[in-house]
């Protein structure tokens, strides 16, 4: 049985909201971090930079499919009415973490540019953490502006995401 008009007009006007797109992003850039440092060599503290990828990676992709299928109402005592500010807590808590792992791939940057030399001869990471700073650094932008526009829509009273 093919979807109904109703249904798949829902679908494209959450893919075209703002927050739609904003989770897209977030979706997107968040796996680029994770994959950029899960492709490479790493240790010590990148193990905590790709835990908060992964992590918010995988609760943004749960929050996108069910703000997409509407199905908010199913999830038990932060779903239905309280939707939105879980949004917002959740977009807040993954900006602030992000932050956190920004300063971890910042410091791991340059500690390691000294191998950013033409005939270096060992393997050299710099490239992999200037990457994954860039990464962390763009999806802790998107939560940011996402936490921002939920804030925006909670003071206004609105109880939806989209």
């Amino acid at each position: 049985m093919p979807p109904q008009p109703q249904v798949k007009r829902n679908f494209l006007e959450f893919l075209k909201s703002f927050i739609g797109i904003v989770r897209l992003l977030q979706i997107l850039l968040g796996a680029g971090l994770w994959v950029t440092i899960a492709a490479n060599k790493y240790e010590g503290s990148i193990h905590y930079v790709l835990f908060v990828a992964v992590l918010f990676w995988l609760l943004s992709l749960a929050l996108f499919f069910l703000t997409l299928l509407d199905k908010q109402d199913l999830v038990p005592i932060i779903g239905g009415e309280r939707w939105l500010l879980t949004n917002v807590i959740h977009d807040i808590a993954a900006t602030l973490l992000y932050l956190s792992a920004i300063g971890i791939m910042i410091y791991k940057t340059e500690k390691n540019s000294f191998c950013n030399l033409k005939h270096y001869k060992h393997y050299c990471p710099y490239k992999v953490y200037l990457t994954g700073s860039v990464f962390a650094s763009l999806t802790s932008s998107m939560y940011l502006l996402s936490a921002i526009y939920g804030l925006c829509r909670k003071c206004r009273g609105e109880q939806t995401v989209v």
